[in-house]
């Protein structure tokens, strides 16, 4: 029979058996990106791979979860397939700590984004359209799309929906 101190060894153990193994990501545990670099997250985060930022390829978003919407833009008259991942899962990788995002895209145009909206309006992060992967030449390879239905005047609808994205800055 056990003592009371032995059970109480045990049970510690177990526990911190448990609760290793059920932590997050800890910090600076990305994976590395294994092709070519689509996004690039820097500033306030706590998980990183690349000299204190946030690297990731094609491969790694859409590990993080694939999904798509259907919604109109003000450059589609009628609904769209888009696919890509969560906006606000992509911050929950990182460990984003910040208020405001800068979208940076490929040709320098920017853009202030509250990191509240990528949860609260359902943002994804565009990689697909209608079936057809997003290219420099077709807005992509990351287009940010917020659905029809984000209750947000649309003018600041549009002017968030920056494509070629390249960089998220988070503040």
């Amino acid at each position: 029979m056990k003592s009371a101190t032995q059970i109480g060894t045990t049970m510690l153990l177990v526990l911190a058996v448990v609760l290793a193994t059920a932590l997050p990501v800890a910090a600076g545990a990305l994976p590395d990106p294994k092709g070519e670099v689509l996004l690039v997250i820097k500033g306030a985060i706590r998980n990183t791979n690349v000299n204190g930022e946030a690297h990731f390829d094609r491969e790694l978003l859409a590990g993080i979860g694939w999904t798509e919407i259907v919604t109109r833009t003000p450059w589609h008259e009628q609904d769209t397939v888009f696919e890509g991942v969560e906006a606000a899962r992509v911050m929950e990788m990182v460990g984003a700590r910040g208020d405001t995002i800068v979208a940076l895209a490929a040709n320098d145009y920017h853009v202030t984004i509250p990191v509240t909206d990528f949860a609260k309006h359902g943002v994804l992060l565009a990689m697909r359209i209608a079936g057809e992967d997003l290219t420099l030449r077709n807005k992509g390879p990351i287009w940010v799309i917020y659905p029809e239905e984000a209750k947000m005047p649309a003018g600041e609808r549009a002017e968030r929906m920056i494509w070629q994205l390249v960089e998220l800055r988070i503040k």
